[in-house]
This record gives C-alpha cells, structure tokens and sequence, in this order.
C-alpha cells in the first residue's frame, strides 16, 4: 500500500521567521509546538510545511523548490512584489533576462519560482502549483510507486507526477546548478496509512531502490532514506 505525502520539511536558521515567511506568502496558518513550526493550508495534496532550526547553514542551490501559480501577467507581478515586501529577493541562476518567469529566494536564501500564466504545470487549486525536483527525470517512476500517483508527464527529460485526487504536482529532471556539499535543506515526509506498517513499507521502498542512511538522527521513530537520486526523505510512523 501506498505512502502519503505528509510534509516537505525545511531545515533552517531560524525555524520561527522562516515559517511566518512562508505562511504569508502562501496565505496559510502558523502553528509551533516545541522547537517545531508548520504551516498548513490550502485544499490540494500537498498542505503541510515543517520548518526546524538546525546548525548546518545553506551550501550550495537547493535540488529542490517551490513553482508557484499565477492567473495573469497581472497577477504575477503582483504577487512577486508581495513576496519581495515580506522579505524575498530576485536572484539569477541563469534564467536569463527574457525567461517568462521570476526565480526568487526566501529569507535564507531557497529558491522558489512565481510562474508565468498558462504554464504546462500550472494548478487551478491555489498558489503552490508544484514541488519541483532536479535531477534525473527517472527517479519520477521512483516516486511515481512510492505514492501511487500516476506518472502525468514523461518527455523532454522531465517527468511528474500528480494524485489521482488533483493537487500540487512533483516535478523531477532538469539540471543541477551545484553539487550536492551537505543534507538537502527541503526533504519530503511520507508516512504509511493508520492501518500500515512502517517497517512493512521501508522494505517497500527499499525494494523500489530507496537506502536507508544515517545522517546522525540518532533514536527516533522515522526512518531516514534517500531516493535513487540520493534526496533524503524521511519515513514516519502511520498517521
């Protein structure tokens, strides 16, 4: 049986700011608990962010970022000037001055984009459109199984996927703008259904090309694995 999507997770500096950055920029609620934020939000398959503060700083681009939506030419300036009042700024990776979109940075400087309308992987049920992964378009069918999410789009060296229930996209393949220095600043979270089993579904994974790896967590009730790509995610106990 299947995983769901519980959360993409960001490491960061400042745990509080990010998370308040991030819940007004997409328009959701704050909640913190212990050392831990969240922000949740919107009707699609993805609509939980975590956000914890961890000592290792940012090193090099992020293999994976936010597309957000727009309706309009309007609409996406409009938007880009909001996220650069709460505390975003323009950045270049190359995209070059007549590129339809605008690549951005959050406070701690991840890298998110705000689409131009009419965009292939534009969704109709919010502001976050997709999760968009670099690396090799093959690890698409990886996750493809790990979810159960139909593969949607397989051409021009990029794949995704989307739930058979609508939602956000995960789009995978393109270029890496830098090598892969320390742990992913944003990682997924999956967790099995109430009635799986974690075990049960690491063997799964790790059957699919999922390694379980050790990246210090020490005791505790997730199972830390990477994809064949070598993005780390992490396995939760069922919920």
């Amino acid at each position: 049986m299947a995983s769901r999507l519980w959360s993409v997770e960001f490491d960061a500096n400042d745990h509080v700011a990010l998370a308040r950055f991030w819940a007004a920029a997409l328009g959701w609620a704050y909640s913190e608990d212990q050392g831990y934020s969240s922000v949740t939000g919107g009707d699609g398959t993805l609509c939980r962010l975590g956000f914890v503060t961890t000592p290792n700083e940012k090193q090099s681009a992020n293999w994976m970022h936010f597309d957000l939506t727009s309706r309009s030419i309007e609409d996406q300036r409009a938007t880009v000037e909001r996220l650069v009042e709460l505390g975003a700024r323009h950045i270049d990776i190359g995209q070059g001055p007549d590129s339809d979109h605008f690549v951005l940075a959050d406070p701690e400087g991840n890298e998110f984009c705000v689409l131009e309308p009419g965009n292939n992987f534009v969704d109709d049920r919010g502001l976050l459109g997709s999760l968009t992964c670099d690396g090799s378009p093959a690890v698409g069918y990886f996750w493809s199984e790990v979810l159960g999410w139909p593969l949607v789009w397989d051409q021009d060296g990029e794949t995704a996927i989307r739930s058979r229930d609508g939602g956000q996209f995960i789009t995978f393949g393109g270029p890496r703008d830098a090598p892969k220095r320390a742990k992913n600043r944003l990682h997924i979270d999956i967790a099995p259904p109430k009635d799986g089993d974690q075990r049960a579904e690491v063997f799964r994974l790790v059957s699919l090309g999922a390694t379980r790896i050790d990246i210090g967590q020490g005791n505790v009730s997730w199972v830390v694995m990477a994809d064949p790509d070598g993005n780390e995610f992490c396995v939760l106990t069922p919920r």
